[in-house]
């Protein structure tokens, strides 16, 4: 027992230190690569985005769109490097996520399969609840305006 209080202590110790640099780190890589992905022109999300364009503000606007998105998704992910644009970060990453969550609710055709069900680009959506709790977890880290001298 003493081994394992001892393994917890130490494990707790280091999650604690690296939480920030490496969620800052996982959340460059993924928004970063994606944006990447798109500015490429080979992201397999561009038939569900150019859908949710067409059905939202017409198909003459996607090309710009996209390139506009890609670039977002880029300088999201640098954002999130630099830890004193952590409150900027935040709110770049939740404009971002109400405009590639809407498909959920605005072509539920294209993410599920019956009620409750989603399909894989569902599935994809839905597990950007996981980057949002990361990038809340790094905001209970930050030092609140008040405390700042």
């Amino acid at each position: 027992m003493k081994n394992l209080k001892k393994f917890d202590k130490a494990f707790i110790g280091f999650a604690s230190k690296w939480f920030g640099p490496l969620a800052r780190l996982a959340l460059f890589i993924i928004f970063a690569y994606f944006g990447l992905l798109k500015l490429l022109e080979i992201s397999p999300a561009e038939g569900l985005a150019q859908e949710l364009v067409r059905q939202t503000l017409g198909l003459q606007y996607f090309d710009q769109l996209f390139v506009l998105l890609a670039i977002f998704e880029v300088a999201i992910g640098i954002s999130f490097l630099i830890p004193r644009f952590t409150r900027f970060s935040i709110l770049l990453l939740f404009i971002h996520m109400i405009i590639v969550c809407s498909p959920l609710i605005i072509i539920p055709e294209a993410v599920w399969h019956s009620p409750f069900v989603p399909n894989l680009e569902g599935q994809y959506i839905i597990k950007n609840i996981a980057l949002i709790i990361l990038a809340l977890g790094l905001v209970a880290k930050t030092t609140p305006l008040n405390k700042k001298s």
